[in-house]
């Protein structure tokens, strides 16, 4: 299950005290003071960490505490150092503050931290208090206390490819034949209930990360969705990070309605919820062709799509797989050309 928020309560350590002690020897009455130093709190730290592809973690334990520092020792010890609470979270997740709003992170790349609540620093030990008309200190400093925040967490799943579409246009089951991902694939609406990812590896992908390409299969968006209508509204986020689009239609819905119209309905709701995702890149794409054996039909239907979007479209089926590879390799392109243009206006 995705779980893609989650507020929860972080408290750092808070220092130790500094300790009031004296020299006690034989034959020395009345020793110097040796009170050490206490030892400074724990920090709390959020990970992205490959490894963790879900908020779920948060959703049951609400309070994450790090340890506070030990207190000052005779004999000028230092008090421990509390430990640090390293908590782990996906890459793509967005740290807030919950109480004023503020953006404190986003753990984009794989291990990226961010400290949110730094440890109290240990107190000082009564050593630092003597001078030559103060000789018997019994000062001492208590340790800085704890930081204390609640933390809102956000997940946008980073992947190079979205695709979106209406409810059955065949994005799982493209998913499917793409990559080795296994997302739940049925002839219902909302089968897919959760954003799932899968890796398509071109030729030699296995060996250079750069052949590879990563597919967001968003759960199907609906007429309202960007007011709220549906499931959409909760996985649009996750079509921020993509790169590039894929618009999947179905050339024959079950429900005869417009492929055309279908292809429109989404682009609305794509601009209506936000400008930066309606203008995103975008290649459409026809799917389960294999509703048409005939290549002339095929290409009748493809032809008049074409002309009524006024847009270059491609086609597939991935029941047969044709065109599959295709779409893949279009897309590997496409995301080097999106990805130059980005460095280049760096």
């Amino acid at each position: 299950m995705l779980v893609d928020s989650a507020v929860i309560f972080v408290s750092s350590g808070k220092g130790g005290g500094g300790c009031v002690s004296f020299l006690r020897m034989k034959y020395i009455a009345k020793g110097g003071p040796n009170g050490g130093d206490g030892g400074d709190g724990g920090d709390v730290i959020f990970r992205a960490n490959p490894n963790v592809n879900t908020l779920m973690d948060y959703t049951g334990k609400h309070h994450w505490y790090a340890q506070k520092g030990g207190p000052g020792k005779p004999k000028q010890q230092h008090g421990a150092n509390g430990d640090d609470c390293i908590l782990m979270v996906p890459p793509g997740t967005m740290i807030y503050n919950n109480d004023t709003g503020e953006l404190i992170a986003d753990l984009t790349e794989e291990g990226m931290e961010v400290v949110v609540a730094k440890g109290g620093r240990g107190g000082f030990g009564n050593e630092h208090f003597k001078s030559p008309t103060h000789q018997v200190p019994y000062e001492s400093t208590p340790g800085e206390p704890a930081e204390e925040f609640n933390i809102r967490l956000e997940l946008k799943l980073i992947a190079d490819v979205g695709l979106i579409g209406l409810p059955n246009a065949g994005k799982s089951t493209l998913l499917s034949v793409i990559s080795k991902a296994t997302p739940k694939i049925a002839d219902y609406p909302f089968t897919t209930l959760e954003p799932n990812l899968g890796i398509a590896e071109l030729p030699g992908g296995h060996h250079d990360l750069t052949r590879r390409v990563i597919f967001a299969d968003i759960p199907g968006l609906i007429e309202g969705a960007s007011a709220g209508q549906g499931l959409g509204i909760e996985f649009l986020k996750h079509v921020e990070r993509t790169r590039l689009l894929v618009h999947l239609l179905d050339v024959d819905p079950v429900d005869h309605s417009s492929p055309v119209d279908n292809y429109r309905t989404i682009r609305s709701e794509l601009e209506a919820y936000s400008t930066e995702l309606g203008a995103k890149p975008e290649i459409v794409v026809l799917s389960k062709l294999d509703l048409f054996p005939n290549e002339e039909d095929r290409k009748i239907a493809v032809e008049m799509i074409q002309q009524e979007l006024d847009i270059e479209v491609l086609w597939i089926s991935s029941a047969t797989r044709q065109g599959v590879n295709e779409l893949v390799n279009v897309c590997w392109q496409r995301i080097g050309q999106i990805k130059k243009t980005e460095e280049q206006c760096q």
